[in-house]
C-alpha cells in the first residue's frame, strides 16, 4: 500500500462504497434443498431493492450445508428473477471445469441477462481431493490456472483474435464482454489480478490473516488494461446485524457450529443458534473457530457501523461483499436490511 493509499484512508466513508451479497444457499437443519433456493432468490429480490451492487453464488461440492453446487444454474434461477442487480460466481473454481464450458455457460447467462453477469474466478477446488476425482479433473489442475484463464478469456474474444482454440470456439460466448474477477485467499491470484488488471475479491470472511498483504500485493503488481485503469479490490466479510448486540451474538452460534464442525472435519447443515458454545467446543477448537472468523461484524447496527468502518480503514476496498450466514431467513433478511440502512446514513 503506498503512501498516498495510506493517507487517504479516513478519506473514504462506508455509505462512498457498493455493497454486495455472497451467497451460498445455505441449507438448514430441518429444511429442504428446494426451500434453500426459493430463500436465495427471495433474498436477491429483496437485496436488490435496498441497493446492493450485485448478488455472487459460490461453488463448493460434497457440503451437506450448501446448495449452490450447480452454480451457473443457480445464478441463472437469480437473474431470471430479478431485474437489475448483476449476479455472479463468487466463484467457479475453474480447476473443476474445462475453460470452453464455462465460456459457454456464462456466454448463455450473458446472452439471457445482458449487462448483468459477472464471472469471478478461483484456483481452489472448493471441495475435498476425494471430490476432486469425482469431478475428473487432476488435483494438480490448480498450477494451471494462469493458462487455463487465457484460455477462458481467448473463448470469449472474437474469432480473428484467438491464439489459443483453433477451430474451436465457444457459442455462445464468443465476442461477448463478460466480466472477470479473480478470487483469492493468499498472494497469488492477488498478483495475477494486479498483472492482467483485472478486479480482485480477497476472501477475508474466511482467510483474515491474509488480507491485507494480499491487497498489498494486488495494487502493488496492478498494471492498467482495457478492463481497469485502477486497481479495484473488492473484500468479503462476515456481517451479522440485530436489534442488540445481545441478538446478533446469538444469531452468530450458528456460523460458528458451522466452522467447528468443519475443524472436525465433518461438515453439515446450518444449525439454529445456542445460547453458549462453551459446551459444544473445546478450548482449542474455540481458539481455531475465532482464529478463523476474527474479521466477521457481528452487533447492533451502530456496532456494525464502527466495525465496517474500521474494516474499510484498514483495508481501502473499493467495495464490501457480504456473508450473512443465518439460520432463519427473516433474520437473514433482517441483517442485509439494517446493513443497508447504514451505508445510506451519511
Amino acid at each position: 500500500m503506498n503512501t498516498n493509499q495510506t493517507n487517504n484512508k479516513s478519506k473514504k466513508q462506508i455509505s462512498d462504497i457498493p455493497l454486495s451479497v455472497l451467497d451460498l444457499s445455505p441449507i438448514i437443519e430441518g429444511g429442504t434443498i428446494k426451500e434453500s433456493f426459493k430463500n436465495t432468490l427471495d433474498l436477491a429480490q429483496y437485496v436488490e431493492k435496498w441497493g446492493y451492487n450485485r448478488f455472487w453464488l459460490a461453488e463448493h461440492h460434497n457440503m451437506p450445508g450448501i446448495a449452490s453446487s450447480a452454480t451457473s444454474v443457480l445464478i441463472a434461477h437469480v437473474a431470471g428473477g430479478t431485474s437489475k442487480i448483476r449476479v455472479g460466481s463468487g466463484g467457479i473454481m475453474l480447476p473443476n471445469h474445462a475453460p470452453l464450458v464455462i465460456a459457454e455457460q456464462f456466454g448463455t447467462l450473458e446472452t439471457l441477462y445482458p449487462g448483468r453477469i459477472d464471472l469471478g474466478l478461483g484456483r481452489a477446488p472448493g471441495t475435498d481431493q476425494n471430490t476432486v476425482i469425482a469431478l475428473r479433473r487432476d488435483a494438480r489442475a490448480g498450477q494451471d490456472f494462469p493458462e487455463d484463464l487465457a484460455e477462458l478469456k481467448s473463448f470469449f474474444a472474437p474469432l480473428s483474435e484467438s491464439m489459443y482454440r483453433g477451430l474451436v470456439r465457444a457459442v455462445p460466448g464468443e465476442d461477448l464482454n463478460i466480466p472477470i474477477w479473480l478470487l483469492g485467499s493468499s498472494g497469488f491470484s492477488a498478483q495475477l489480478a494486479g498483472e492482467l488488471g483485472l478486479p480482485f475479491a480477497f476472501a477475508s470472511h474466511f482467510s483474515p490473516d491474509n488480507t491485507l498483504g494480499a491487497l498489498q500485493v494486488y495494487r502493488d503488481h496492478f498494471k492498467p488494461s482495457e478492463v481497469l485503469d485502477k486497481p479495484y479490490a473488492m473484500v468479503g466479510v462476515n456481517v451479522i446485524a440485530a436489534e442488540t448486540d445481545e441478538k446478533a451474538q446469538w444469531l452468530a452460534t450458528s456460523f460458528q457450529q458451522q466452522f467447528l464442525n468443519l475443524v472436525r472435519g465433518r461438515p453439515g447443515q446450518l444449525q439454529p443458534p445456542v445460547e453458549s458454545m462453551n459446551e459444544l467446543w473445546t478450548e482449542g477448537e474455540r481458539h481455531a473457530v475465532e482464529q478463523q472468523l476474527r474479521s466477521s461484524i457481528v452487533g447492533n447496527p451502530e456496532t456494525v457501523k464502527g466495525k465496517l468502518q474500521a474494516f474499510l480503514d484498514a483495508t481501502q476496498a473499493d467495495e464490501f461483499m457480504i456473508n450473512t450466514h443465518v439460520y432463519d431467513h427473516q433474520e437473514r433478511l433482517k441483517s442485509y436490511e439494517l446493513v443497508s440502512e447504514l451505508v445510506k446514513e451519511k
